[in-house]
This record gives C-alpha cells, structure tokens and sequence, in this order.
C-alpha cells in the first residue's frame, strides 16, 4: 500500500521581479515564485522520489487562493496544515497565492502580500523588509502525496502520486531543506482522527538537473552572441541539438563552399558534444565543453587553412600568368604590372589577347586616315 508522506519543497522566488500595486484601494506587493519543475526527481528519506508531470498537471490548480504564511506552521512540534485554524493563527501575515500556471514544464504563481495586514505582525514586517532589502527570498510549497515503490530503477526508488497542494510558504532565516529526521506532520483520517505522518523536505536548488540546465541555457545564450558563420554555426547548432533533444537538421544551409566541411566531421562533431552532455558533472561542464569543442574544432580548422593555403596558391600562380601576358602584350611594363592585383589583372586581361591590344598612340586610326583628315606628303599615291 502507498506511504502517505508530507513533502516541503524549497525553492527562490524572482526578488528582482517584485512588483507594488493597489487593489481595492490598498497597497499590495506581488512576489512571482515558481515550484515543482516537470519530473523532478528530488531526495526522499527512502531514496529519491520522481514527481511525474502528469500528477502535477492534475493537481498543481489546488494553490490557488491558498495561504501564504510565514514558513510551514507547526503546533507542539508537529506540522499542520497552513489551512488549520492554529496554523493561521501561526503563520499567517496577510499573503496568498494566486495565478497558479503552468509555464514552459514549470508551476508558476504569484505571492500577493497586503502592506497593512503584513504590518500588524513582527513577522509580516520582517518579510516586508526583506522583500525591500532586496535579497533571495526563499519559498516552501507544501503538499500531500502518496509514494508508490518502484522494483529496479537505479534513478528513482518511488513515485509521487494523487497530489494534495496545501499552500507555498515565505522562508525567512529557515532551513527548507532539513533532513526528513527533524520534522513530522499531522494528518486528518478518514474517521476524523489525528496522525503522524513523515515528512519530507526537500529543495529544488540542490538538483542536479537544474544545475545542468541552468548552466546550459548559459552556453547557449553565448553561443548565439557568436558571430561567426559557418562551421561555427554548426558547432552551436550541435550543441544545442545535444542539450535540447532536438532532431532539426542544422540551421545553416549546406553550400558546397561553405567552410568545405563534410558530413563525417560534423557528425564527429555533434557525436562528441552529445557524449558529453551524458557523463560529465554539474561543476565541470563549462570546462569540460570548452575543452571537447576546442578538441573538436581543430581538425576543420585546420582543413579551412589548408584550403585557404591551397587557393592562395591557386591565385598567385594565375596572378603571374596574367601579369605576364599583360607585359608582352605592351600593355605594361615589367615593374608597373608587378604592382597589379589578382581583380585588376583580371580586368586588363582580356585586352591582352591577341587583336585587343589598344592603340600606342590613341590618334593613330591605321587605314581610316582619310576620314581622319590626314594627307600623304605630295608626289606620294594611296
């Protein structure tokens, strides 16, 4: 039979997001959060815990208009419910959530705090400041769930199922992620009775794929401020397929003068950077990506200076065979069209050829002398 468990799950809400508003004539402040990421698989007493993203889809609606109190309220000990008539007494400070979504696999929601209520408590005052500071403000939702054990999974040892959203707390000089030994909750049966149940915290800021994803969202944010074409652009295009999951073709079309890069390289490439992206630590990935596509870059680097060299040679060889053929055809002299470059070789050349040469002397018009005006010397015929 599932385990009935209580989880606190800790998270940071968007400080630098803080908004001030009015609401039926009164001061508010809005501070948006965000929880429970799609398939998170968080630390659990028993092993860790996979929350699938179909029971948060189902379930996540129940924050709304939930209470927002100052830490998780506990009474001789034992946590409550922040819906418990104790556990307003406790913890409330004039905050609630609302507009729970779903955004981009993620649950959003925004705390909304009235100044005036916030005012009357020592605690309230104390968010309100911190809130103003301008520094990390941590959140906890609390919910229900039961663990459902799972045979032969080397990630995950149970899976949360049926959901029950309590409410998403403020955390201020709190722990949210203690281990599960410091802490138990309350639970109301089915025949109206209290019971203890265990309780698991947990801190979304300790997982390791959200590490991973974080520093990957960076890599490719400077990635996309490269500017160079080409095999760059591939080698962005890879990486990204690699972190995303992606299966587009690459971005850049392929020319057959574009960087003269071959599908075997490019695949090498993008091989390489996916392995990558399975083995290698959270604290090492910077590192380790510059040193794999630094180590997978040389080899087409060094294939575009080869080709670079071989055209120049190519270009040299043909800029001494037109020079030549612009000095004998009289058009230039020897050191005149030793200055001459590849373009404007190619542009004189074709008066090189034979029968194009111009004239020496522009005035000379060869058989057309007469309509030149010109006169033989007398005693002289045509």
């Amino acid at each position: 039979m599932p385990q009935t468990v209580r989880v606190n799950v800790r998270a940071v809400a968007n400080a630098a997001a803080v908004r001030k508003t009015k609401r039926n004539g009164r001061d508010v402040i809005i501070v948006p959060s965000a929880t429970m990421p799609d398939d998170v698989v968080m630390n659990g007493s028993q092993g860790k815990v996979l929350y699938p993203a179909d029971e948060i889809a189902n379930s996540y609606r129940q924050l709304e208009r939930t209470p927002a109190p100052l830490g998780h309220p506990m009474v001789n000990g034992k946590f409550v419910s922040a819906r418990d008539p104790e556990g307003i007494n406790l913890g409330y400070i004039g905050a609630w959530n609302e507009n729970v979504r779903q955004e981009d696999g993620r649950v959003l929601l925004d705390k909304v705090i009235d100044v005036e209520v916030a005012n009357r408590s020592e605690g309230g005052k104390a968010v309100l400041a911190a809130i103003e500071a301008g520094g990390p403000i941590h959140t906890s939702t609390g919910l229900l769930c039961k663990l459902e054990p799972v045979q032969n999974n080397k990630t995950y040892a149970k899976i949360a199922r049926s959901l029950v959203w309590d409410h998403d707390a403020i955390l201020l000089n709190e722990e949210g992620a203690a281990t599960p030994e410091q802490g138990v909750g309350m639970l109301v049966n089915a025949n109206g009775e209290s019971e203890e149940i265990e309780v698991i915290n947990s801190s979304l800021t300790d997982v390791l794929d959200q590490e991973i994803d974080y520093a990957g969202h960076r890599l490719v944010e400077a990635l996309t401020r490269r500017e160079h074409a080409g095999v760059w652009e591939r080698i962005k295009t890879a990486i990204m397929d690699a972190f995303v999951g992606t299966e587009r073709e690459p971005s850049v079309n392929r020319k057959e003068d574009d960087m003269a890069v071959s599908d075997e390289q490019f695949k090498a490439l993008s091989d390489e950077v996916k392995t990558l992206s399975e083995s290698v630590s959270a604290e090492n990935l910077g590192k380790a990506i510059g040193e794999a596509v630094a180590n997978a870059v040389k080899p087409l680097v060094d294939a575009q200076a080869e080709i670079t060299a071989n055209q120049k040679a190519k270009d040299d060889a043909e800029l001494t065979e037109l020079r030549e053929k612009i000095v004998k055809a009289n058009l230039m002299d020897e050191a005149a069209a030793g200055e001459l470059t590849l373009n404007a070789a190619r542009a004189l050349a074709p008066k090189a050829e034979p029968g194009q040469a111009a004239a020496l002397n522009g005035a000379f018009k060869g058989n057309n002398d007469k309509k030149a005006g010109f006169k033989l010397p007398a005693g002289e015929k045509e």
